[in-house]
Order: C-alpha cells, then structure tokens, then sequence
C-alpha cells in the first residue's frame, strides 16, 4: 500500500532540499573526481532512498509508479550519478523479485536491498543482443541441484559496487528464443563470477558500468526467479517500469535545463540588452518549455496506467521514446542559449548534453521503440 498524500508531500519537499542543498553544490566536484561521497551515501540510506518503491513489508516506502516518478524527477535535476547509487536497489535491482521471488526470496534479499546494506545490478544486456535480447547466449544448464552458469553481460550499470545480481540466461535451446530465458539472483563472491574493468564514458560520470562475466558459476535452484523458462517476461515486466523511470529522468532533466537556461539568458548582455529581450531566444525558451510539459503529462499518464493494472506497455514505450528524445532537443538549445560558454566545461550546458545523450538509448532505444508502438497501434486494426 502506497503511502498517503500528505506523507509523501512531506518526502517529496524533503528530497527537493536534498538534492538543491546537498547535491547540486557537489555536482562540480562529482564531474572532477567520478565519485560519490560515502557522506552522501550514508545519507541516502538514512533517508531511505534505497527502498522507495519496495514494499513496506521488507522495509521500503512502496511508492507508487507515480510517486516514485515525482522522485525521480526530482533526483534528474542533479548529476545522474547520484540517483544511480540508489536507483537499482529501488527498480530494475529488486523488481524481478517483488514481481516472481518466492518468499524466501523476498525475505533474503529485499530487506537489505531497501536498507541500502546490498546494492544490486540488473544483468540483461550482452554484446549480441542489445535491442534484440531475446536473443541472448548466457547460458545456465541444469546439474542436479544447481545450474552452471557461463556468459558474460555488457554495459551493466552499477556492477562495480553492486552485492547482488539479477541475470537472465538461457535455459532453453537457442531456438526457443524468449522462451528459453530464466532469471536468477546471484551474490558477488560466488566462484566464477567476475567483472570486467569499469567503461570511460560520454557522460553521466561517477556511475561506473563495466562487463559481468560467468565462469561455470553454479547457481542453486533456489536462486532462480521465477518459474523456469519465464525469466524474459519477467525482464520485459521489469523493464516496462525502468522505462518509466528513464521518461521521469528525462523530465526531471528538462526542468533543471530550462532553468539554467532561462537564468542566463536573463543575465547575459548582447547589443546592449539581456538575450532573453530577443524574440528567437525566447523561441528556443518555448519551444523547451512546450516539451517539458507535454513529456510530463504523458508521463503520468504512463504511470497512472501501470497504477491502474493496465497494460501499460505502448504508453510506457510512448512516454520513454518522446521524453528521451525532448530531453536531446531541449539539451541541444541549451547549449545554444549558452552560446561559446555552452561549450566549456565551467559552465553546465555541456554537462547536461552529454549526460542527456545515453537517455535515446538504454531501457530501449528510440528506433526499437518505435517500432514497439507501431506494432501495438497496427494490431488494434
């Protein structure tokens, strides 16, 4: 049961203090070093963060998809890194086991997860099979008690700090494609499991991701999610929340964009005057301000479906695709409104651009999406 409207106000204004008083100061610093202070950390967990949308039964705040949209939003007006040291435990990290994990399961994992103890990765991606993952290779072969797993897993985000793993492999032969797929929860330590170096990237530094590589890793029964075979319906089910998560991410983005953004132009001076006075400025304002709105309206309508049990799967794929790609337009006219100083790293512009990139591409890409939503829209006729 989600928590009442009055407590989460009360959240909602807490993490907004948070990230204004705590987190923007230190977004420099986070750009210069890649890393998170333990302090903030500490304090996450303090807060709670970790657990935002488990249930309270195992500890978490068991918000719903709307408010932890809100929260999200929220966060994605700071550095993205800062969000990422909580947003696994409270999305793709636990959600293949609130969904299908037996009680035991559950009761293992998710009061640890919430608490910040554990951190957590979700392992689904490999170098074959990005958009196409049901056609992955990891494969886990039944021996007894046990299944031995041997892959790898590309691009994981977390993966360097995280305590647990969500994996989906191949039980199946590599014919039965999505069917063939069975999801596990494997803890770090366990023999053959081991990670590859962590990836220099464009943007969003300070979230490290790095290649997931299974030796012969041999997996009890027990750690399977789900039935045998159901592990791809349950990365999609998983999935189909994360895209919500990217389209807050990407609104939340928008606003802090729009904000710097109309605070310089108010500042810097052009032929005598503010750039805000000139009328094509003003245009590139609106034109963000537009798609900040209509990418926030349809994404509660997304989340308000999945509140509702509705198959949510072609309006989450909507309110990804087009708040991703808003998020790409409203970053690029930040950086012209910024003008010479939209390129240099003293100034945040640039920041933003790079760090807005990756959102057209994971959970997703935009082409892959597409094409989801024309196939749903074309067989309702």
């Amino acid at each position: 049961m989600a928590i009442d409207d009055n407590s989460f106000a009360a959240m909602l204004e807490m993490v907004r203090r948070f990230v204004a008083e705590r987190l923007q100061p230190l977004e420099n610093e986070l750009e210069r070093t890649g890393t998170v202070p333990q302090a903030i950390v500490a304090e996450m967990r303090t807060i709670g963060l970790f657990g935002l949308t488990i249930p309270e039964e195992y500890g978490g705040f068991e918000l719903n998809t709307r408010q932890a949209s809100e929260i999200d939003m929220t966060f994605a007006q700071t550095s993205p890194a800062f969000s990422l040291v909580f947003a696994p435990n409270a999305g793709l990290g636990s959600r293949a086991l609130v969904l299908a994990g037996t009680e035991e399961q559950k009761n293992t994992y998710l009061p640890r997860l919430a608490s910040g103890e554990l951190s957590s990765a979700f392992c689904l991606t490999e170098a074959e099979a990005g958009s196409d993952a049901a056609s992955l290779r990891t494969r886990a072969v039944r021996d007894g008690d046990a299944y031995v797993i041997s892959g790898s897993k590309r691009f994981i985000t977390n993966a360097p700090r995280a305590d647990v793993f969500t994996v989906m492999a191949r039980t199946g032969s590599q014919e039965s494609g999505a069917a063939g797929i069975s999801a596990f929860i494997i803890e770090k330590g366990t023999a053959g499991l081991r990670l590859g170096k962590p990836e220099r990237k464009m943007g969003q530094h300070g979230s490290d991701i790095c290649d997931v590589i299974f030796d012969d890793v041999r997996v009890p029964v027990d750690q399977r999610i789900g039935p045998e075979g159901e592990g791809f319906k349950i990365a999609m089910r998983v999935l189909n929340r994360g895209r919500i998560h990217i389209a807050a991410s990407a609104v939340g983005m928008m606003k802090r964009m729009i904000d710097e953004s109309s605070r310089y132009a108010l500042t810097r001076k052009q032929f005598g005057s503010p750039i805000a006075d000139f009328q094509l400025v003003q245009a590139m304002l609106a034109d963000s301000e537009t798609e900040y709105h209509a990418g926030r309206a349809l994404l509660f309508e997304a989340a308000d479906a999945i509140d509702a049990g509705a198959d949510a799967r072609q309006i989450a794929a909507c309110a990804k695709y087009f708040c991703s790609e808003a998020a790409g337009r409203v970053a690029d006219r930040t950086v012209q409104i910024f003008g010479g100083a939209g390129y240099v790293a003293d100034y945040p512009a640039e920041r933003f651009y790079r760090d807005a990139r990756v959102l057209r591409i994971y959970e997703g890409t935009s082409q892959i999406l597409q094409l989801a939503i024309a196939r749903t829209m074309l067989q309702r006729y």
